[in-house]
């Protein structure tokens, strides 16, 4: 008998118990934290773009050598070229820089606020079609309960703040005390 991978396989007692169970992806693993997750860069995008323009270019080539008699080769090349430039030039657009990490959001948004924070938390969102990316912040004053409560959108490419909106906490937390 042999496994998967080519190697003999063990035998196995009938009435023997086999235990069998599920693993992690080593990525998934949390005991192997290493430190602080990193947000991927919307500039990635931009080798996409690069990739869809260079076949676009490769597209029109084979038209052109090809020639008007090529039975295989038509016009479809060029109609394909064309999709392939627009998703392209799109790409190279939309692959605007992520410039403003997790901490440089929660930072400016503690500056915004004028109060001190205590909980709070980041979320990486796009807006628009630039797909822009946008630092979404909850965050609550420092004192216990907390009295006050904000949401902010950051630009994640330079830090601008969008939007904010602060007010008094209406939360009850006098059960929680």
């Amino acid at each position: 008998m042999v496994d998967d991978d080519g190697d003999p396989a063990e035998a196995v007692e009938v009435g023997e118990a086999v235990e069998i169970g599920d693993e992690l992806p080593a990525d998934l693993d949390v005991t192997a934290f290493v430190g602080p997750y990193t947000f991927p860069d919307n500039a990635r995008r931009r080798v996409q773009g690069a990739l869809y323009l260079a076949l676009a270019l490769g597209c029109v080539v084979i038209r052109w050598v090809a020639g008007p008699e090529a039975v295989l080769v038509n016009d479809g090349y060029l109609v394909v070229a064309a999709a392939l430039t627009a998703w392209g030039l799109y790409c190279l657009v939309a692959g605007t820089r992520l410039a403003f990490d997790e901490t440089a959001a929660l930072t400016a948004a503690v500056h915004h606020v004028g109060f001190p924070v205590g909980h709070a938390s980041a979320q990486l969102g796009w807006r628009g079609l630039r797909s822009r990316p946008t630092w979404r912040i909850l965050l609550y004053s420092a004192d216990q309960p907390p009295s006050k409560r904000g949401f902010l959108l950051i630009d994640g490419s330079d830090g601008e703040v969008l939007a904010d909106f602060v007010e008094d906490n209406p939360e009850d937390w006098s059960t929680l005390t």
